[in-house]
């Protein structure tokens, strides 16, 4: 027997002081079987950080022509696309011609996602927002992810401070211009 998805629920408080966005917000994630918690974490992460009021989590794994998050007009219009870890060149390629804004979340390391994008020319490559976690930040807040959690998210002048239950965490988030 096939193992379903997981379901997690992720009660978010999010105050990004850089956007002058305040939300709380209550989440249902699914963990797809094949993707471990660092990947879920990441996907959580950039919720918080590239929140609109349109946003929501697509397939991602499940469907490989979807993107981590997205969100989308009345219209059905692909206003943003969002990945998260190392995704392929021609990926964000195709990303970048369906949505009018792409952003990658990268959890793996500047050099992985060089590496990747050297293979292709990326269109509007200069307009794609990247944004770096550190892996070993990720990481330990993948440790104490339960499947029902409380985060608060604090995001200002480029530091990011995560709270979830008892445990507080400090990080950085970066942001880069793709690699081309």
């Amino acid at each position: 027997m096939a193992q379903g998805s997981v379901l997690h629920r992720v009660n978010l408080d999010i105050s990004d002081v850089d956007r002058g966005v305040y939300e709380s917000v209550s989440l249902r994630v699914a963990r797809h079987p094949s993707e471990g918690e660092v990947r879920l974490v990441t996907r959580v992460l950039a919720y918080a950080l590239l929140y609109e009021a349109e946003l929501e989590f697509a397939k991602g794994i499940s469907d490989g022509d979807e993107p981590a998050l997205w969100s989308r007009d009345l219209t059905g219009t692909l206003l943003h696309w969002i990945d998260v870890g190392t995704p392929g060149a021609d990926r964000i390629h195709a990303a970048a011609k369906k949505a009018q804004r792409v952003s990658i979340v990268c959890h793996r390391g500047r050099e992985a996602l060089e590496r990747e994008m050297r293979r292709r020319r990326v269109h509007r490559a200069d307009e794609i927002d990247v944004l770096l976690l550190a892996p070993d930040f990720v990481a330990e807040l993948a440790a104490v992810m339960d499947r029902n959690t409380d985060w608060t998210v604090v995001h200002t002048d480029g530091d990011l401070s995560v709270t979830i239950g008892e445990h507080h965490f400090a990080g950085a988030v970066t942001r880069v211009a793709l690699p081309q």
